[in-house]
């Protein structure tokens, strides 16, 4: 295993983590506090998402154009500006929402080949763990971002100056660590296209709108819900923070327990989970001494269902495939990061509890598919044996 590179990549995925851990929130209270609407801000939320819908259909042409370190230097450096530009934007909704397009542009690129090239360096017996070191390598970064918002308020101009500085140094160790090479794939042409993903492996792909969807609400729209019914912008900003610890916190056990046990078993457990909390968030809320915990746990069930997913994409493909379906995973976190801020946006509109009812929603659909994946893996256990 290349440990320089395994080490690179763990660290720049770590950066994006952060970024969009600070900007997500930063961005939704800003206009909050300016007076935006909901529905207004979960647009501009969900721009990052379309750079990322957009990055999936680059990834195959950058590979082939372009060596490993120029395609992350490029990435990274879109990020950085996307990022140094924010505090001067918020004047025009038409700057913001480029330089937003612009970071989920270049965050999507690097996440998509990210995962493709840290599954190819797993070892099948520990695919688990390294691909839940990789999540939590992005999680745990992330968390970093709403609490750095919670300890310097929304009105700093240290986040995003903070959110630089590291960027540049991401771009620092990609010198160091991301070899000048083309991307090479000994294994044959593809067998499926980004459309033919769903065909495939369709519980992987819900696997990936839900935590997408997931991920883009509770950054964007948990701190204005949680405001609206009386906490404080300060505390709001921690739920997300708590919620993130407990995705960061999980995901090595969770990468222990998918090399040891039955993972699309576990799977559909942590979606189970996650639409029960979904169910029981509006209760929550007025029973502090429990909603604490629980925001704990649906942060670790839902990145479980993201991590599990990429360990079960490791599993079944190789190759160009594995590219091809991790350009997949880039388009479908693109479109769960789309509709969730729209989705959710609007369902507050129209409902108080609008947005645990959308969570809910999305990790039931996740379950349905899940249930189904799950069986078929036991008839061909039963086939097997």
């Amino acid at each position: 295993m290349n440990m320089r590179l395994l080490a690179g990549l763990l660290f720049a995925v770590s950066v994006v983590g952060f970024s969009l851990g600070a900007s997500l929130p930063l961005v939704s209270l800003r206009l909050h506090e300016a007076g935006a609407g909901t529905l207004e801000i979960g647009i501009i939320s969900a721009i990052p998402a379309a750079g990322m819908m957009l990055s999936a259909f680059l990834v195959e042409a950058c590979c082939r154009h372009l060596t490993r370190r120029t395609i992350y230097l490029l990435c990274f450096s879109l990020c950085t500006l996307s990022i140094a530009l924010l505090e001067s934007a918020f004047g025009s909704l038409w700057l913001l929402a480029l330089l937003r397009l612009g970071l989920g542009l270049g965050m999507g690129i690097a996440i998509i080949l990210g995962e493709s090239w840290v599954n190819e360096l797993c070892p099948e017996h520990n695919r688990g763990k390294i691909m839940a070191l990789y999540a939590t390598s992005f999680t745990g970064f992330q968390v970093l971002g709403p609490a750095m918002l919670a300890l310097l308020g929304a009105d700093s101009p240290w986040i995003t100056g903070v959110v630089t500085g590291c960027y540049g140094l991401a771009l620092l160790c990609i010198v160091l660590t991301v070899p000048n090479d083309h991307v090479e794939h000994a294994e044959g042409e593809k067998s499926f296209g980004l459309a033919g993903f769903f065909r495939v492996a369709p519980a992987l792909c819900v696997a990936v709108l839900f935590f997408s969807f997931f991920d883009a609400v509770v950054l964007s729209l948990l701190p204005v819900y949680a405001t609206s019914h009386g906490f404080a912008v300060g505390v709001a900003a921690l739920m997300v923070t708590v919620v993130f610890a407990g995705d960061m916190l999980f995901q090595l056990p969770l990468g222990w327990l998918a090399d040891r046990v039955e993972r699309t078993g576990l799977h559909l457990v942590c979606g189970l989970v996650a639409m029960s909390i979904g169910i029981g968030l509006p209760w929550l809320l007025n029973m502090t001494w429990l909603l604490w915990p629980l925001l704990v746990l649906l942060g670790a069930v839902a990145g479980g269902i993201y991590t599990l997913a990429l360990v079960l994409i490791g599993q079944r493909f190789k190759g160009q495939d594995l590219v091809t379906a991790n350009a997949s995973v880039g388009l479908l976190w693109g479109v769960g990061s789309l509709i969730g801020p729209l989705l959710s946006g609007a369902a507050m509109n129209v409902a108080p509890h609008g947005l645990p009812m959308a969570l809910a929603l999305m990790a039931g659909l996740f379950v349905c598919f899940a249930r189904q994946s799950y069986r078929a893996a036991g008839r061909l256990r039963a086939l097997a044996d």
